[in-house]
């Protein structure tokens, strides 16, 4: 996997706010619901899976245009751990019950006992499909790649295979 994930959170967000956000400015902030999700799953190395990880995401309670930040951290069986921030973009269908969300997130790596990915900095991208329940909660398949982007020599990159639950929080 290379930086498909990141170019299609770009695009698809581009072209959400210039369709449907840029009448009451491109970037304004408009409240969002701020969310928990958590997931965990398979992590897969050089098309191998070499263990599992748990994931913790905070959707922050805002949005600039269709982007709403957010921040995770995430730890692998093997010891490896991430913590990034960035933004994610959501797109409904199914009269807003199904939903696909893309996410682009830098953020630092440090190795355990996996894989040496070649940097402390991996951008973590992905998209993740589900279903949104009338109280707000979300549930959903996430697929996404780590990797460095080519800052280092060394980029092999990391794909991790999850099941996400997303828990609004009330204000």
């Amino acid at each position: 996997m290379d930086g498909t994930f990141a170019v299609l959170f770009l695009l698809a967000g581009l072209a959400d706010m210039k369709m449907n956000h840029c009448e009451t400015g491109c970037l304004a902030e408009t409240q969002m619901p701020a969310r928990v999700a958590l997931s965990a799953g398979d992590v897969q190395f050089q098309k191998s899976s070499i263990g599992s990880e748990a994931y913790v995401r905070y959707d922050f309670g805002k949005a600039y245009g269709p982007f709403q930040p957010a921040m995770g951290v995430s730890l692998t069986d093997e010891g490896d751990a991430w913590v990034g921030f960035g933004a994610s973009w959501t797109g409904y269908f199914a009269q807003n019950r199904g939903y696909v969300q893309l996410h682009l997130m830098p953020g630092l790596y440090a190795q355990g006992d996996g894989p040496d990915l070649g940097s402390v900095l991996e951008f973590r991208s992905g998209a993740e499909i589900g279903y949104q329940a009338k109280n707000g909660i979300r549930v959903g398949l996430s697929y996404d790649h780590r990797s460095n982007a080519d800052t280092a020599s060394l980029n092999p990159g990391l794909e991790t295979v999850q099941l996400r639950v997303s828990i609004p929080l009330k204000k």
